[in-house]
């Protein structure tokens, strides 16, 4: 049946939502395609649904291409396989918690680990049962804190989760590939550009892991590549690390007054009074900043540590959460923010905008272990053995000049806490690094053995011995790509859909009154749909052509047929949503017409 706008669950509308930011929310939202519910919910009309359903069935065929199996579990799940694998506690605030009539613990899912792995374990017990792939279509729940841009980033979404198990790494790796392959023929056949890039394995966990972004001036995300063929996610980036330095002959560190100078910029400009250089000016890079940074476990308590990087450079407290949690032993997602005032009333040996590592050559301020605050001190890769730096005196107006690393002060560990820049080397040797902006589309990880140890998942190998099954783990984000294909092909009236997902094959629209057009029109839509096509029907009597031109527009099914004055002379107007171009073609050819530029 054709989706006559008469009769269809349709309001379009001529503003943006006040709440929109991004393109994709926008005209969503005005074409009719989603409502919102509340902040970071959506519910989703008709014309919604038949986009929706469509990346659905593309992603089904690929994964089922591949040989994996659909199943689906519910939403609402119970606490215990959380609490075995300890993500009950590592997703903190990150989930939707609550409790039934009995007062017993459940979550509403944000992932699914636990369940395919338990499904695994009850049915198969035996190598000759692997390798399986399984999947699920199904809706997901992060209590997001700050919910954005639509369907980006919301509270609820749908996903494409699918889970490997496997004998061993082999097949695991085989997995993954198989995974990789079906992923880029999915957005491809999306319409949407995507970058493969490096990315961490976070709480997941896993040896392997990368991400697929779409490029997108929308997108969250921060990724880099090189001209060499390098591309991670930024939080993926290692930093190119400086050899040693011997400091055999490095003189010994003097101490200077340099009052008014908290800030990195006024230490250099005292620096150039007070000691200047022979060769050139001290620069930021000559200074170390030490930075106090609270990290939040899942529990929610604020632990301190101080990060020592490069005074030039600033602190990126998502590349820091990316690895900071297994630095300190601290399981589960955690973040990283600047330490409070409050913070740092617990560190009264803490002199604000002075800080330095170092007391006196044996008076050791910073470090787990036997030093003064008992703070883990990580610094950033490029402080090396032998460097000098000049850096905080802790004492107010103070600071150090000629502090030489490995001989005056060490560390606890090294940590990539700071910014990755354009033109910094790819770690690879490939080049220098260029930044951009990109959405996550989907993500894959070897996940190897760690749910499958928490839940006792093994099987009988070929001896007779039970073995643990290795992992994998792959998403992809099914409503996030509905809001990024529009993203990505929108122009200023609305939306331009690819073919693959539009809601219609064709957009009929009648413009004028007489009965002829409309009895010409419901002739072509009957033989459209014979033929196996999908039309919106613009069959409103009593709305304007300039109405129906903006709806057809900003709906954005491809190709737009206009009957209209045009049918005196035995011809229908074709155009082409994407380009704007339009031709007029024979009433008695159109269905043909139609039919092959569909088909």
């Amino acid at each position: 049946m054709a989706l006559r706008l008469s009769s269809l669950f349709l309001r379009t509308l001529r503003d943006d939502p006040v709440d929109a930011e991004v393109a994709s929310h926008k005209l969503l939202v005005r074409a009719g395609y989603i409502r919102r519910a509340a902040p970071g919910i959506y519910s989703w009309l008709p014309l919604g649904l038949k986009v929706l359903g469509k990346v659905e069935n593309i992603v089904r065929d690929e994964m089922n291409a591949i040989g994996a199996q659909e199943v689906h579990f519910p939403a609402l799940l119970p606490k215990e396989p959380y609490e075995a694998t300890n993500r009950w506690t590592e997703y903190g605030d990150g989930i939707f918690r609550l409790k039934d009539r009995k007062e017993a613990d459940y979550l509403l899912a944000p992932t699914h680990e636990e369940m395919f792995t338990l499904l695994v374990k009850d049915l198969y017990s035996s190598y000759k049962d692997l390798p399986v792939y399984l999947y699920q279509i199904q809706t997901k729940y992060r209590d997001e804190a700050r919910p954005r841009a639509g369907l980006l980033r919301g509270r609820e979404f749908i996903m494409k989760d699918s889970y490997s198990f496997t004998i061993d790494d082999e097949g695991l790796e085989a997995a993954y590939n198989a995974h990789r392959a079906a992923y880029l023929t999915i957005f491809e056949r999306l319409g949407l550009e995507i970058v493969v890039v490096k990315a961490t394995a976070g709480a997941m966990g896993g040896s392997k892991s990368e991400e697929f972004l779409h490029p997108s001036a929308a997108g969250e995300d921060t990724y880099v590549r090189s001209a060499g063929g390098y591309a991670a996610n930024v939080e993926a980036v290692t930093t190119v690390v400086p050899e040693s330095i011997d400091y055999t002959n490095a003189p010994a560190f003097e101490v200077h007054d340099t009052p008014n100078t908290p800030t990195i910029e006024t230490l250099v400009n005292a620096s150039n009074e007070i000691k200047p250089r022979e060769d050139r000016p001290w620069v930021g890079a000559d200074t170390l900043k030490n930075v106090v940074l609270a990290v939040v476990t899942p529990e929610g308590e604020r632990r301190l540590v101080v990060v020592g990087l490069p005074g030039d450079r600033n602190v990126d407290t998502k590349r820091m959460e990316a690895t900071i949690g297994g630095i300190l032993g601290i399981g589960g997602e955690v973040s990283v923010e600047q330490a409070t005032d409050e913070d740092l009333k617990t560190q009264p040996l803490i002199v604000k905008g002075y800080l330095g590592p170092a007391l006196g050559t044996d008076n050791v301020l910073l470090g787990a272990e036997g030093s003064k605050t008992g703070l883990h001190y990580l610094v950033d890769p490029r402080v090396v053995p032998g460097t000098e730096w000049i850096t905080g005196a802790n004492e107010k107006d103070k600071h150090v000049f000629g502090l030489v690393a490995g001989r005056d002060f060490t560390w606890d560990g090294i940590v990539e806490a700071s910014e990755v820049r354009e033109g910094d080397l790819a770690p690879d040797g490939s080049g220098p690094l260029e930044l951009a902006r990109g959405m996550e589309m989907g993500h894959i990880f070897q996940l190897g053995q760690k749910y499958a140890k928490a839940l006792g998942l093994q099987v009988l190998d070929q001896n007779g011995k039970l073995t643990t099954v290795t992992m994998g783990s792959y998403g992809i984000g099914v409503t996030r790509a509905v809001a990024a294909i529009v993203e990505a092909s929108h122009d200023d009236k609305g939306i331009v859909w690819p073919r693959a997902v539009a809601p219609a094959d064709v957009h009929l629209v009648v413009t004028g009154k007489g009965e002829e057009l409309f009895a010409a029109a419901d002739n072509l839509v009957a033989d459209l749909e014979a033929r196996g096509l999908d039309v919106i029907y613009d069959d409103r009597p009593k709305v304007s052509a300039g109405v129906k031109f903006s709806d057809a527009e900003l709906i954005g099914v491809p190709t737009i047929v206009v009957v209209g004055r045009g049918l005196a002379d035995g011809v229908v107007e074709v155009k082409d949503r994407a380009t704007g171009e339009a031709q007029n073609v024979e009433l008695e050819k159109i269905a043909d017409y139609l039919t092959k530029l569909v088909k």
